[in-house]
């Protein structure tokens, strides 16, 4: 045997040398590999409404602009619970992103609640509300909703003033009188319909349609597009005109979540949710007309209550402003500083 053939490589050797070689960058690659971070997104409005559809373009903005590092997942339409689940599921970290009114924060955090138009007739018109929330105190709510129960406020959405829908007509407070009415299962909400005489029935928001179909209640109150995309509709065909609550819905992001992403991530999250929802503000004020007359196409009878019968309803529940803040001092401080910008 020569020196010559004791150094020549066989085939084999070849092979295996090319496979390692192939093999190596697939090594380092997954050495490498990105970090990923689970975004649940769950959240109880109903599909086809401009809030759910900015949720949409949003989750497919953070995976898009992440390049993959957020793995955002939608789940609208209560399809991971209803919303004392979703709450729930934001404050410990279960679910990363909900929305509801701040007036879901009623027990924990009452100075909040008031920015969710508890109580009634708080807000005076779009002008108002984005005076509140896009402003000083609606940055001071996402600050307290830190502190007190685990989530930020990385922006705000809405699905706009609310009205009465019944299964039978409601053209003057004579007829709210003993009207089993669905409210939030929130003490301020109760009151506030307690005050106008009818029978307030707290259940949850996913109950509402069966509710009507069985007779447990005669009426929701609600904003159009949720009558449209619910088809509460088809149970009670009259909607009297109050724009009685306008309920801002906060964009909820679990705050342990939000801070364990790079500084780069918790940008994106933050400054593509205001811009998603600041777009999802404006289409849902082009489209309640709209969709109004949608709802006259399905057969409902739109009512507009009176002024004089508007203006009782305010007077009549005016003294919630006092009772509500008493719940704190801060409470009390946030409902005039509400009040003064309207």
């Amino acid at each position: 045997m020569t020196k010559h053939n004791l150094i020549r490589p066989s085939r084999r050797t070849f092979i295996a040398a090319g496979a390692a070689v192939l093999a190596m960058p697939a090594i380092s690659t997954r050495g490498l590999a990105q970090q990923t971070w689970t975004c649940r997104i769950a959240h109880t409005e109903g599909i086809g409404t401009p809030i759910t559809n900015a949720f949409e373009a949003w989750a497919t903005r953070l995976n898009e602009e992440s390049d993959g590092r957020i793995d955002a997942q939608h789940f609208p339409a209560a399809q991971l619970g209803g919303l004392a689940e979703a709450l729930e599921g934001s404050r410990i970290g279960t679910i990363q992103v909900t929305t509801a009114g701040p007036d879901s924060e009623e027990a924990i955090a009452p100075e909040i609640a008031a920015l969710g138009g508890a109580p009634g007739f708080i807000y005076k018109n779009d002008a108002h509300v984005d005076a509140v929330l896009q402003g000083e105190l609606g940055r001071r709510a996402s600050d307290i909703a830190r502190e007190k129960t685990g989530v930020e406020f990385v922006a705000y959405g809405e699905t706009g003033f609310r009205h009465i829908l019944s299964k039978t007509p409601v053209h003057s407070l004579d007829d709210l009188q003993g009207l089993k009415i669905r409210v939030p299962q929130l003490r301020v909400w109760v009151d506030f319909w307690a005050l106008l005489g009818t029978a307030p029935t707290p259940l949850p928001y996913s109950e509402q349609y069966s509710a009507l179909s069985t007779g447990i209640i005669d009426a929701i109150e609600s904003d159009v597009f949720s009558v449209e995309g619910f088809r509460f509709y088809e149970q009670a065909p009259h909607m009297t005109r109050t724009s009685h609550w306008f309920l801002p819905k906060a964009v909820r992001v679990n705050a342990a979540w939000l801070d364990s992403l790079p500084d780069d991530l918790q940008d994106l999250v933050r400054t593509s949710a205001q811009e998603e929802f600041a777009e999802q503000r404006r289409v849902n004020r082009a489209l309640a007309d709209q969709t109004l007359e949608t709802l006259k196409g399905h057969g409902v009878e739109v009512f507009e209550l009176p002024a004089d019968q508007l203006a009782e309803m305010e007077s009549r529940t005016e003294e919630l402003f006092d009772r509500f803040g008493e719940a704190s001092p801060a409470t009390a401080e946030m409902i005039a500083a509400i009040r003064a910008l309207g």
